[in-house]
């Protein structure tokens, strides 16, 4: 989980910034233009109430956004790693790390293993996202040693079969526009798995169905209203399956 409380060093905390930070502004822009409104409201009462109603609705939903992103995700993450059984000692994947939240709760876990992210660091998609920002996250979180970033397309990943002990992946596939390429992109991640290797995939519930009607196995659990993008309509489902 994050810790921003300052390390004996005097460095900060990892900070993992926002996920798509152009849509929760304009959420939250939205909500407080029509809270605005309803406040300057000189006609029907109805109106004014509708207006009022539209813009607590909207800010509700930026401020269930900005938890999911800023520690529920955090948080739920946690508790799928720890429900992995991981001995210590795994070469794990994480696809499109950003930031490192996922990548860098995983290297926790791993004292003689390695976590090795992969991105191609689109800034719409999580504020700041640059490789040298996820490695300053691994040194404040004190993982450095055991973490490695690389810039890849994860429909074409740059390593062996059989790489990795675990590959892990966070609402990152379905920003792939063409589903073919999405399919592209699990049958990689099921590539690089040595067999018995864990793929752990979140992503919004009907992506994560998809993902599981092309592998054709895995299990589907919902995780929970600490990782909805503003509501149920935008839940997130993990996807866990066992390469054989």
């Amino acid at each position: 989980m994050e810790n921003l409380a300052e390390r004996p060093n005097g460095q900060l905390g990892p900070k993992y910034g926002v996920d798509a930070p152009g849509f929760v502004a304009s959420l939250g822009a939205a909500g407080a233009a029509a809270a605005v409104a309803a406040a300057r409201w000189r006609g029907a009462r109805r109106g004014r109430t509708g207006l009022a109603l539209a813009g607590a609705a909207l800010l509700g939903q930026t401020g269930i956004y900005l938890h999911t992103t800023l520690r529920g995700k955090l948080n739920a993450w946690e508790r799928e790693l720890d429900g992995a059984g991981l001995r210590g000692d795994e070469q794990l994947l994480d696809l499109g790390c950003g930031r490192g939240a996922v990548l860098i709760t995983a290297a926790k876990r791993l004292p003689t293993g390695r976590a090795v992210g992969v991105d191609l660091w689109v800034g719409k998609d999580q504020s700041g996202n640059r490789p040298g920002t996820t490695l300053a996250n691994a040194r404040a979180a004190g993982v450095a040693d055991r973490v490695a970033v690389h810039t890849a397309d994860i429909t074409e990943l740059p390593f062996p079969d059989a790489s990795f002990d675990v590959v892990t992946s966070a609402l990152v596939i379905h920003n792939i526009p063409v589903p073919a390429l999405r399919h592209r992109a699990l049958d990689e991640a099921v590539r690089v798995l040595r067999p018995g290797g864990q793929l752990l995939i979140a992503d919004f519930w009907p992506m994560a169905a998809d993902y599981a009607r092309h592998l054709g196995r895995g299990t589907l659990h919902p995780l929970g209203p600490g990782y909805w993008y503003g509501g149920p309509w935008l839940a997130v489902r993990m996807l866990r399956m066992v390469k054989k």
